[in-house]
């Protein structure tokens, strides 16, 4: 079984973000994971709310929207938690929803170069290096963290097509996926190839060890205890090292409120420690 996480979605107000926290430790959940949608609540915000809220879940975003930050102030940002909550932060990097970054003033013409440059800032700078950078979106001349993280986060890419998939294996600690149980049903071809593609990139790179894989389970409200088990587990068979259910409507987006509580109380019957 995968390690199980429950997501605190962007419908969720914010004044109940430390209740979910709490609740999700006190059920044995091993990681509690924010999103941050535009126009809703941010991601690092929460994150370091739930994380001094609580003593041992991790606490992950999947993911910051790179178009939205410059890339010194996501890996002070990271680096600030990453110190403050050793080994418990799991952030989440990727190209944010097209229409959303249009929205807001901030799309790009390449979306992958965007996102490759800031990885390899990003990397750098937690790595505690003096950073000199022109690419096409980003430059950095000699910029150092004061306070580099002592121990290095899993900062995750998500995605769906093959390039940043690709791009996870390459550069990141692994990925995020968003679209492998559409509609809360697991597609385990899909889930295969996708974990395939980070795998193999990986590989290509000369990167040792295996990536980590973090899959996002829609569980639509009526969803039994025992089928949401076999969907956790199919997951994880399938290459999935966390898998991050989130509540939802059984025909719409993510709940709030009682439902979140009530799949907290599901995934602590499933694998609560």
């Amino acid at each position: 079984m995968p390690s199980l996480a429950l997501v605190a979605p962007p419908d969720l107000p914010p004044e109940q973000i430390i209740r979910v926290a709490q609740t999700a430790e006190s059920g044995g959940i091993d990681e509690l994971w924010f999103w941050e949608d535009c126009f809703a609540s941010s991601g690092l915000g929460p994150a370091a709310a739930a994380l001094a809220a609580t003593a041992r879940i991790k606490v992950g975003i999947g993911l910051l929207p790179v178009p939205l930050r410059a890339p010194t102030l996501t890996a002070m940002e990271i680096a600030t938690l990453a110190r403050m909550f050793p080994g418990r932060f799991r952030p989440g990097l990727g190209h944010g929803v097209r229409d959303w970054m249009k929205q807001a003033g901030v799309a790009v013409g390449s979306p992958l170069t965007l996102l490759r440059e800031h990885t390899t800032t990003i990397n750098a700078l937690l790595a505690g290096e003096t950073v000199t950078y022109a690419g096409r979106y980003v430059a950095l001349d000699q910029v150092r963290l004061r306070w580099p993280p002592e121990a290095f986060p899993d900062l995750l890419i998500g995605g769906r097509g093959p390039k940043t998939l690709a791009l996870a294996g390459e550069l990141s600690a692994g990925a995020i996926l968003d679209d492998v149980a559409p509609a809360g049903v697991p597609d385990l071809d899909r889930m295969r190839d996708a974990v395939e593609t980070v795998r193999a990139a990986r590989r290509d790179a000369g990167r040792q060890g295996s990536p980590e894989i973090v899959a996002i389970l829609p569980v639509p409200g009526g969803t039994s205890t025992d089928e949401l088990r076999d969907r956790l587990a199919a997951l994880g068979s399938a290459g999935a090292t966390t898998v991050t259910a989130v509540a939802e409507f059984v025909d719409g987006p993510p709940a709030g409120d009682d439902r979140v509580f009530a799949l907290a109380e599901q995934l602590a019957e499933i694998g609560g420690k």
